[in-house]
């Protein structure tokens, strides 16, 4: 049953597309496809001939974090605990460890890197470094063999981090034998698989046709840019509303989708090409403005949804933690306005010129989400309508920031595949639990029926204020928020079957003390309700970063029926 409700729910394009797939694979098609696979013989370097073009001018913090990536290189290639040597098609991905790690250090995100070093200090060799790098990683993963081309969207965004590089070298329009080769190689792997990308209906659907239009654009094969570009431009259609609200409702995976973007659009303008179709250009321009609504003055976002440690595409070198250089280039490049981070780095690496800070609404609403700003502090409620598949059970989940200190705060992700004695992870992070919304009788409200694959979707419908929702037990909520200066008041209505409930607050970091009617830390809460209310401060679980988990405080307001409204007052100093 629980299958025929997910069956449903996704809808039949995902079940054929992704049963297309699955047959694919089972008459060998793919595995054919990438049979006869070997790097062509050896040719002259991939970033052309030194010397590169000098260095943009960069503040002395900006060339810092250059050195000290150079400094933490990651080695040239590394397989985990899976067969380097195995068919890629046909390894398992789970059993041996956590791919994740593995993907993301295959990324070739040092190739941009090696480029700015040797734009910076030409005469410390980073320009033949990054050539010999990339000849021991063509060595270590001949193609379509190991875990580094199991995945369409790894062999994507190591083409989009190739012709980044090539933009920064200068060496775009002409790009040396050696470059196209590898793409060629690389648009192989992702062509295999695109059935399976476009019925996720998530971030492979953007950056595999990106990494197709890439290789497309640098190799001059025309039909094959063309395709990619009508399939980049249908997937943001059906995945990126017109308010910017993306199907993956994750504050990580919509960064990764501007920075995918944005380095096709950096491409498009070098290369000289013509506008995407419609309605690539608004449909980024407003995912643009979704992200630069949340990102903290020192760069941090809130941990919505499934968070993966991406930090693609990242001039500034930031990192996971600091979205500043993803959101400020997104916009300047989709909008001609600014993020509020002048002077960004990564921006100054590709010319891209100063401009006004966008208008910041007090409150706006988007698909998937709300969100309200008022004396610098913010908030994001998990909204709906629900048309594509929920990563978390975290529904009217409210995370409440004030300035870069998050006060109500979500749990994370932990990992995809944690070690054997974490497996408890992949319970906990996901539910309902985890996050800042209601438990009724403490059972979490969509079965999990797979990593990624939640049942029993509840229904959601908009308020005037916030949100409500209707879960498959019958049992009803709903959440209205109202700024007023530096108080923030959540309303909480509930009906329904349920005997008992959990009104759950994650606590931001700080020293936290229980008292009668609430919380006191770096802010203060106000509890009260229409029935009497058991207060306490539990230990919980959080993931600051993909793999990492600490204890937190969490404020637990418990009530039994009948039971119908909670009121929690934040006052923030």
């Amino acid at each position: 049953m629980l299958l025929a409700d997910v069956a449903w729910r996704l809808g039949p394009r995902a079940l054929t597309l992704y049963g297309w797939h699955r047959a694919q694979r089972l008459a060998g098609l793919p595995q054919r496809r990438l049979r006869e696979g070997a790097w062509p013989a050896a040719q002259p370097g991939v970033l052309g001939p030194a010397p590169l073009p000098p260095a943009p001018a960069l503040p002395s913090s900006a060339r810092e974090r250059v050195r000290a990536a150079l400094d933490a290189l990651p080695p040239a290639a590394w397989h985990g605990p899976f067969a380097a040597e195995a068919d890629a098609l046909g390894l398992d991905l789970f059993r041996p460890g956590d791919v994740r790690p593995v993907w993301e250090a295959n990324r070739l995100a040092w190739l941009p890197l090696l480029v700015q070093a040797g734009r910076l200090w030409p005469e410390e060799g980073h320009h033949a470094a990054a050539e010999a790098r990339l000849a021991a990683w063509c060595a270590a993963n001949p193609p379509y063999r190991g875990p580094n081309w199991a995945c369409g969207q790894e062999a994507a965004l190591r083409a989009l981090h190739l012709a980044l590089a090539l933009l920064l070298a200068g060496r775009e329009r002409a790009p040396p034998a050696a470059a196209r080769a590898f793409l060629q190689v690389h648009a192989r792997r992702i062509a295999a698989t695109g059935a399976y990308a476009r019925a996720q209906d998530n971030n492979h659907s953007i950056s595999e046709p990106a990494g197709l239009l890439a290789c497309g654009w640098l190799l001059e094969d025309a039909a094959l840019a063309r395709h990619a570009a009508a399939d980049l431009a249908a997937a943001l259609r059906r995945l990126v509303a017109p308010d910017g609200g993306f199907a993956q409702v994750s504050t990580g995976y919509h960064r990764l989708l501007l920075d995918t973007l944005a380095v096709v659009e950096l491409l498009r303008r070098r290369l000289g090409r013509p506008p995407l179709p419609a309605p690539f250009a608004d449909r980024a321009a407003a995912a643009a403005r979704w992200l630069a609504r949340l990102v903290a003055a020192d760069g941090a976002l809130p941990a919505l949804g499934h968070q993966d440690g991406s930090a693609f595409a990242d001039l500034a070198l930031g990192g996971p933690a600091d979205a500043r250089g993803s959101a400020e280039r997104a916009m300047r490049l989709f909008t001609g306005s600014s993020a509020g981070f002048p002077g960004e780095p990564g921006c100054r690496w590709l010319d891209l010129p100063e401009s006004r800070p966008f208008p910041r609404p007090a409150a706006w609403t988007a698909s998937g989400t709300r969100g309200w700003e008022a004396a610098e502090a913010r908030a994001l409620l998990r909204t709906g309508p629900l048309r594509f598949r929920p990563g978390q059970a975290d529904l009217l989940h409210l995370d409440l920031w004030d300035g870069t200190h998050p006060v109500l705060a979500d749990a994370g992700t932990g990992a995809y595949n944690p070690p054997a004695g974490e497996r408890w992870w992949l319970d906990y992070f996901p539910a309902a639990r985890a996050h800042n919304t209601i438990l009724f009788d403490e059972r979490e409200p969509m079965p999990r029926l797979s990593r990624f694959l939640l049942a029993r979707w509840p229904r959601l419908a908009a308020r005037p204020h916030g949100a409500a929702l209707r879960d498959a037990h019958g049992n009803r909520h709903a959440r209205d928020v109202r700024p007023e200066g530096r108080c923030w008041t959540i309303a909480d209505e509930v009906a329904g079957p349920f005997r008992s409930l959990a009104l759950r607050w994650r606590l931001g970091p700080g020293e936290w003390r229980l008292l009668a009617d609430g919380a006191e830390g770096p802010a203060r809460l106000r509890l009260g309700g229409d029935a009497p209310l058991r207060l306490s401060l539990e230990e919980g679980w959080e993931s600051p970063a993909y793999g990492v988990v600490r204890p937190c405080r969490v404020l637990v307001a418990r009530a039994a029926a009948p039971v119908s409204r909670i009121v929690t007052q934040v006052l923030l100093p």
